[in-house]
């Protein structure tokens, strides 16, 4: 829970008038200047100075590309992985920027030996196998500096292996549903894991990357199969977990995951609507209002529900 959201459930639950309340919030030091900047510029410099040299290294063996030996590619690129996770492991002070210097570094790697040798692996089989060699080193720096771009690169193996085998292609019918069923389980336990990492508490935005990844999948795949020729089994499969996930992230009064989860489900509802709507009604004034209200009030609604769930119980954002 934040400085401010205590600030805003203590003057709810005390009854505090406007003064008693400036009060409060002056006596907190909420708005004081912050007394450690130098650590967040540290590391704020760190992880540009990271993402630089990557890329610097990127566009160097780009434009010398005709002109570096195979050998000499794979020395730089193995080279240049080996000191950033020897740097992270000797420097503590420097292990989150070298450790994401590190993960970017094994990436391309991973990409360069299945150009050169044509393996024949599918794209999901990269990112999981970058995925996994990368968890031991992003689980040492326990930054999330690391942990947020490794989220991504779990969460697009996921989708990648989604659309393997469901046919090479974005396909929202009954066969496919198993597939789209196994992702969503896993989407699930991305989001699972990203909490329950170490120092998750403390460092909460890996776990909003994952929360975000999964209801854009989960949410997306459900409208694929709502507007399908005939509404496919994925529409309420996706609506149904994202009504399983609501249900949590309210008992758990979790604010981000509330906000995303109810966005999500009023966007399926109204889309569902516009569905029957465009079918029985056809497209007309009427039909666009009621669209725009049943929007309007989804909403209105929705926020509703969640301020008084933030007023009523403790926040864990």
């Amino acid at each position: 829970m934040s400085l401010h959201e205590q600030l805003y459930q203590w003057t709810a639950r005390q009854g505090l008038d406007a003064t008693r309340a400036r009060r409060l919030r002056a006596l907190s030091g909420v708005d004081d200047p912050p007394a450690e900047v130098w650590p967040a510029l540290r590391r704020g410099t760190g992880a540009l100075a990271a993402g630089l040299i990557g890329f610097g290294v990127i566009l160097w063996v780009a434009a010398n590309w005709d002109e570096l030996g195979r050998g000499l590619r794979f020395g730089l690129l193995e080279a240049l992985l080996a000191v950033s996770a020897i740097g992270a492991a000797a420097r503590p002070a420097w292990r989150a920027p070298l450790s994401l210097l590190a993960l970017l570094t094994l990436g391309g790697l991973l990409a360069y030996f299945g150009q050169t040798y044509q393996t024949g692996a599918d794209p999901w089989q990269l990112f999981a196998l970058w995925a996994a060699l990368a968890l031991p080193l992003v689980w040492a720096a326990r930054s999330d500096l690391a942990w947020a771009p490794w989220t991504v690169v779990a969460a697009t193996g996921i989708s990648l292996w989604m659309h393997t085998f469901g046919g090479h292609a974005w396909h929202f019918t009954a066969t496919t549903v198993p597939v789209h069923a196994i992702g969503f389980v896993a989407f699930g336990l991305l989001c699972v894991g990203m909490a329950l990492r170490p120092g998750g508490d403390a460092q909460p935005w890996s776990w909003r990357v994952a929360v975000l990844l999964a209801v854009i999948a989960i949410s997306g795949t459900a409208l694929g199969g709502l507007f399908s020729r005939d509404v496919a089994p994925q529409y309420p499969l996706g609506l149904g977990v994202m009504a399983v996930g609501l249900v949590l992230a309210w008992r758990r009064a979790e604010v981000y995951a509330l906000s995303a989860l109810a966005l999500a489900v009023d966007t399926l509802l109204v889309a569902g609507l516009a569905r029957v709507v465009i079918e029985q009604w056809k497209v007309d004034i009427g039909g666009l209002l009621l669209l725009g209200l049943a929007a309007c009030g989804l909403l209105a609604a929705s926020v509703s529900l969640i301020m008084r769930r933030v007023c009523a119980s403790g926040v864990h954002a």
